[in-house]
């Protein structure tokens, strides 16, 4: 433990002495004031359009990144006392445009689209997003972490705002309208942080306005262009937002065989700009009922499976809050709020929260804070107290790109004498709390990045307990190295978090060779070798995950891999390597075993698309042979039809014959317009016996105010008995109606 602290001190001492100074010349251009009337309808014909001077000689980011872009753009700007305006021009050499779907918040790649990102506080940290496709389908959402890697850019933020756009021989126009309501920025501002993309499928170029390396993600902040403003901007973003919904429908549970359960709700969220860049939230008997289901995934694992939050009230600056600590060693992970275990079924359930309260955002220029309280109703005949979840973090910017941060986690328990429950028998601390600094650090270009942090938990019957990870990663053009390690006490038990795996030490070094041949068949390719191991204190090493490998992307946006890989795992509890309820192995033994996996996805620009990802090689004491993949067909620009699947096949000595996993989730997407959407998904996954459908529709009858209609049935499929060898029977069963309506004060 002390080599692991003097490592931590270490690491923070050198990446002090970092800083890089980048001499390239950066970008810019001029907002213009107007006082003219503009008409959002995309077609660029106001005459303010023709007297600004528009940012200009886009260059490629793929296939080169080093020559201007072939499909060249025109991005205008201005704006007024109320608005930023924007026109673009997107040319390119024909006219065959491809548009996944006219469903908000669409995916960028394998279509055409580009993406506006504005760093309002010109940190390099943060920033909002808009997007537009050549058919006026709209897109918005939030940068965190300087946008260093795919977990920093998210599509959970809604707002209000404008855009259109229209199709001409050879380019598209669009006109983009954003409140300044909707932003939140200094006052007074001289100038903000911008960058910008384009995906263009028919040159088969992403193009960007400040040249941006390969080997960095392309929504990066670490390469921006600078928005002068003509005038400075003074016009205060403060706002007031009404969100009320309403709610009614019903569920039926057909294995307890209990009545129907109706329900009629009604809450709603609060919005209100503090500052310029602090944001309130209020939220009083949260409705999730529309949130999708998750995609389930076939589980091979020994430990918890992280499914992201879905729900809208947590994923506002969710990366102030979410992202201390790894994923795998998370002190605060939002779906936790919300559920509990039925001591008396001795399952997962979820329990109603009665509002809450969370305060977030840019206190000045260079510090973020949040503050937030959840209260959750308590339930006695199932042994569940009320819970009060109370979190407060703080971030301060460091040097150019660097933070360092903290955080408190406290949950407390309500009542537990009024429970109908034996107080022996629960295994519930009566609160649990948690504090932890975070150092998140890169240089100006993004060569060096990465963060080192150390929390501690507290219970009543528990000592304090620690958790420490830390990674360092070096990334050029030609070479990435990355360093990770991690401890985690046997007593760390963050139960706001997620922390799948306690007592445990671990190391995982990467390296890669880059190469960009750049030729008419492979664009790119690397050479790469991971090491990740495992030690328990006291006892020794108890897993490795050794694997060298070869992967690219062909010219044509199709991506490839194959990798060799060295497994060891020492079973310390009893454990089925199938998942479907089989043999258990013995607690005690250790396996060792070499296997092969690969991976192809296709060209996501042609109307059909597919991937496929097998698996063949040795599987603890037997074999295993599977793929997963899937297969999307669309109908532009109205939807898809996409078919996920994941099929095992093990043949392992200590079971009475080879067993099978299946998972199949076919989903259709349409869209009648951009108000109109509709989706229905089905899961059948065999480790469960289960099958899922739900099937959804979404009225968008205002901006960001929906009517959502949602069924959602659950069925037991699979073998049950001799008698009735393959059932279909209904396990639950639910309809829900739900009215949103965003008014702005």
């Amino acid at each position: 433990m002390k080599r692991i602290l003097l490592f931590f001190i270490c690491m923070s001492s050198v990446t002090l002495s970092w800083s890089q100074i980048d001499g390239t010349k950066k970008k810019s251009f001029v907002v213009t004031t107007t006082t003219e009337d503009i008409n959002i309808d995309g077609d660029l014909d106001e005459s303010i359009w023709e007297r600004i001077e528009p940012a200009k000689d886009f260059v490629q980011y793929f296939p080169s990144d080093s020559i201007p872009a072939k499909a060249q753009t025109e991005i205008f700007m201005c704006a007024d006392q109320k608005s930023l305006y924007i026109g673009i021009v997107c040319h390119s050499i024909g006219n065959d445009w491809i548009v996944s779907s006219l469903r908000r918040d669409y995916r960028a790649g394998g279509a055409d689209n580009i993406t506006l990102l504005f760093d309002t506080f010109d940190d390099g940290t943060n920033a909002m997003y808009f997007g537009i496709n050549p058919e006026g389908v709209r897109r918005e959402g939030i940068i965190s972490n300087g946008g260093n890697e795919s977990r920093d850019f998210s599509t959970s933020w809604d707002n209000k705002w404008k855009g259109q756009a229209k199709k001409y021989d050879g380019y598209y126009t669009a006109e983009l309208e954003i409140p300044f309501s909707t932003l939140r920025y200094p006052t007074p501002s001289t100038q903000w942080g911008f960058s910008t993309y384009r995906f263009d499928s028919q040159t088969n170029e992403i193009s960007t306005y400040s040249s941006t390396p390969r080997n960095q993600v392309v929504f990066t902040l670490a390469y921006p262009a600078t928005m002068i403003w003509e005038k400075e901007l003074t016009t205060k973003s403060s706002a007031v937002s009404l969100i009320p919904f309403v709610s009614s429908g019903f569920n039926k549970d057909f294995e307890e065989q209990t009545p129907a359960d109706e329900f009629f709700e009604a809450g709603g969220d609060v919005k209100i700009a503090l500052t310029p860049g602090l944001n309130l939230d209020l939220t009083v008997n949260p409705d999730f009922s529309q949130v999708e289901v998750d995609e389930q995934i076939t589980n091979l694992d020994r430990f918890e499976i992280f499914f992201p939050e879905r729900r809208q009230f947590f994923l506002e600056n969710a990366d102030l809050f979410g992202q201390f600590g790894f994923s795998n060693i998370n002190p605060f992970f939002s779906r936790r709020i919300g559920a509990s275990e039925d001591v008396v079924r001795e399952e997962l359930v979820q329990n109603r929260i009665y509002g809450g309260a969370r305060v977030s955002g840019k206190l000045d220029p260079n510090t973020r804070i949040g503050f937030l309280n959840m209260q959750t109703e308590a339930s006695n005949p199932q042994g569940i107290p009320g819970v009060n979840y109370g979190v407060a973090v703080a971030q301060r910017k460091l040097w150019t790109r660097s933070n360092i941060g903290i955080i408190a986690v406290n949950k407390e328990s309500l009542g537990l004498e009024n429970l109908d429950v034996d107080l022996d028998t629960l295994d519930i601390n009566r609160y649990n709390r948690m504090a932890g600094v975070d150092f998140n650090y890169a240089t100006s270009d993004n060569t060096w990045s990465g963060k080192t942090f150390a929390h501690g938990t507290f219970s009543p019957n528990t000592d304090l307990a620690i958790a420490q990870g830390s990674t360092l990663n070096y990334n050029t053009r030609k070479f990435g190295v990355l360093w990770r390690h991690e401890y985690v006490d046997q007593e760390y038990n963050a139960e706001v978090g997620f922390v799948p795996r306690v007592d445990y030490f671990r190391i995982n070094p990467v390296v890669e060779l880059r190469y960009y041949p750049q030729n008419e068949f492979l664009n790119n390719h690397t050479y790469s070798a991971e090491s990740d191991i495992f030690w328990r204190p006291g006892f020794g090493k108890t897993d490795h995950f050794y694997s060298v490998g070869w992967g690219g992307e062909l010219a044509e946006r199709s991506t490839f891999g194959f990798n060799l890989n060295h497994n060891y795992v020492y079973l310390f509890d009893p454990f089925d390597p199938t998942g479907t309820d089989s043999l258990e192995l013995d607690e005690g033994q250790d396996f060792s075993y070499v296997s092969f996996t690969s991976e192809y996805r296709s060209d996501r620009r042609k109307a059909f698309s597919w991937s496929l990802n097998p698996y063949i090689g040795q599987y603890f004491n037997g074999w295993r042979y599977g793929t997963r993949g899937s297969f999307n067909i669309r109908y532009q620009p109205k939807g898809s039809f996409s078919l996920n699947y994941a099929v095992n096949y093990f043949d392992l000595p200590h079971l009475d014959g080879g067993r099978e996993t299946f998972l199949i989730s076919p989903r259709i997407d349409y869209t009648f317009s951009k108000t109109l959407f509709t989706s229905l998904f089905a899961q059948y996954n065999s480790q469960d016996d289960n099958t899922n459908i739900n099937a959804r529709i979404q009225w968008r009858f205002a901006p960001v105010s929906d009517v959502i209609l949602v069924y959602t049935d659950n069925f037991l499929t699979g073998e049950v008995d001799p008698l009735d060898r393959f059932a279909f029977d209904v396990r639950t069963r639910s309809i829900v109606v739900k009215v949103t309506y965003w008014l702005n004060l």
